[in-house]
């Protein structure tokens, strides 16, 4: 009998080399490279659920015109929301996120709320009595008794249960504990995930059901298992959020059937996850008039605008080197809005602390913070607060300019239903906007200077 031939594998990019090396050459990541055994003398295995008829040459002018896709109805705003309108008919989705953030939770709750739909629940970390819990806190009495649930990892018994049943939509929880017999290593090995996501992918595209898997996050906040399991799903969505904060954002990575520009809020209760449709009146829930280091900036995650407290502290440094930390902001940007604060505003930060924070817990990537970030510094460096009413959108270039941002009308419009009356703007976005229909008053600026002259005086 021959010997399985040993392959190393970059979790990364995929790339295989026949021996382990230090540093991907394709992708340039380092210590990357997993262990895969392969049996070259063995047939390829047969798909675990039915056999793919053989592909056929055809031409586009022959295929048939499809307008929509079938989706299935999730019950969950947000979670539809993501997706693109519902769980597309013979997709497969991967969930990603840290452990303990919530994504049994959230798909728990969002299959027992489905009705007229058989959903299959496979568990491969939880035992019965542990589902049985987390049905109950979320208000299982009150939903569904339609799902059925198993609690096995053999992929190929899995599908006997699904041969069985027919659901509608099939979950795995998780994709790192299920293995194949056909594999000959542990579960969670490079080889078996890759191995499990393409017999599910082969099952949901001929049967026609939709299947989730959730995969558990790394340490480098990335996707654990090969690369390439990006890549064989239809769709990635990603579970973000702090443990220590209420928030959580649902945000997509890929999908081949919908934008991947949109995003979704939870707010994480007693009772599961709560969908947050005005995510604006919370964050800003807290906001206290007179109190310096404290700004109002309009965000866009996704095609979603809403008003966050960027909160700023700074201090006499106490030690010979000062602090710079940032926290729900990218620190790298803060160190060059500090920069361009000392240089062309001609403020002296660098014997002084910064310490910031966007309140809410949640991670914000808008360009358009960075007015707030520098109004935020320079309030509790002066110790002047800035009055109530005001707020600002709007990016900061290396010179000091204020350049023009995206989605500036649906900006305004937030702004103005939450009640500011004062909101500072690149004027580049001002050319051509009919301001006379927004009840908030708008000042456009060109410099840094400008804005903090309009704020401070």
């Amino acid at each position: 009998m021959a010997k399985d031939r040993v392959v190393y594998v970059c979790e990364q990019c995929g790339q295989e080399s026949p021996k382990w090396v230090g540093k991907c050459p394709s992708c340039g990541e380092w210590n990357s490279f997993k262990e895969l055994r392969v049996a070259p003398s063995s047939p390829t295995p047969r798909p675990a659920h039915g056999e793919a008829d053989a592909a056929k040459v055809f031409k586009l002018s022959d295929v048939s015109s499809v307008q929509d896709e079938v989706r299935i109805d999730m019950k969950d705003s947000e979670l539809n929301r993501v997706l693109g309108g519902g769980m597309v008919v013979g997709s497969l989705v991967l969930l990603g996120g840290e452990p303990g953030i919530g994504k049994s939770t959230l798909l728990l709750q969002s299959v027992l709320r489905l009705s007229g739909v058989g959903v299959l629940y496979v568990s491969g970390e939880e035992s019965a009595s542990q589902l049985r819990m987390r049905a109950e806190r979320v208000g299982w009495h009150q939903l569904s008794d339609e799902v059925s649930f198993v609690c096995e990892t053999c992929l190929e018994r899995v599908f006997e249960h699904i041969d069985r049943l027919h659901p509608d939509i099939v979950v795995i929880d998780s994709i790192q504990t299920i293995y194949s017999e056909r594999v000959e290593s542990s579960a969670g090995s490079v080889s078996q995930v890759r191995e499990c996501a393409a017999s599910l992918l082969r099952f949901c595209k001929s049967a026609g059901v939709g299947v989730f898997m959730i995969g558990h996050i790394n340490k480098d906040g990335v996707l654990a298992g090969p690369k390439v399991l990006e890549h064989i799903v239809d769709a990635v969505i990603q579970f973000e959020g702090d443990g220590r904060y209420l928030y959580r954002v649902l945000r997509c990575i890929k999908n081949r059937f919908g934008s991947t520009s949109e995003l979704g809020i939870y707010e994480m209760a007693q009772d599961g996850l709560r969908g947050v449709s005005n995510p604006s009146e919370l964050l800003l829930n807290g906001v206290q008039g007179g109190l310096s280091g404290i700004a109002i900036s309009c965000a866009v995650e996704g095609i979603r605008p809403f008003l966050l407290e960027t909160q700023a502290l700074v201090s006499s440094a106490a030690y010979g080197t000062p602090q710079r930390s940032a926290t729900g902001f990218d620190s790298r940007r803060l160190n060059m809005l500090l920069a361009v604060l000392e240089k062309r505003v001609g403020f002296r930060l660098i014997q002084r602390d910064v310490f910031l924070n966007i309140a809410g817990g949640l991670r914000i990537t808008d360009l358009a913070m960075d007015l707030g970030v520098i109004a935020a510094v320079h309030s509790s460096n002066t110790d002047l607060p800035i009055e109530e009413g005001w707020c600002m959108a709007g990016e900061v270039g290396l010179s000091g300019e204020v350049r023009s941002v995206s989605r500036i009308e649906q900006r305004i419009s937030e702004a103005a239903r939450l009640g500011f009356k004062h909101m500072i703007v690149p004027r580049y976005n001002l050319k051509g906007l009919k301001t006379a229909k927004y009840d908030i008053e708008l000042h456009g600026v060109d410099k840094v200077e400008e804005a903090l002259r309009i704020l401070f005086g």
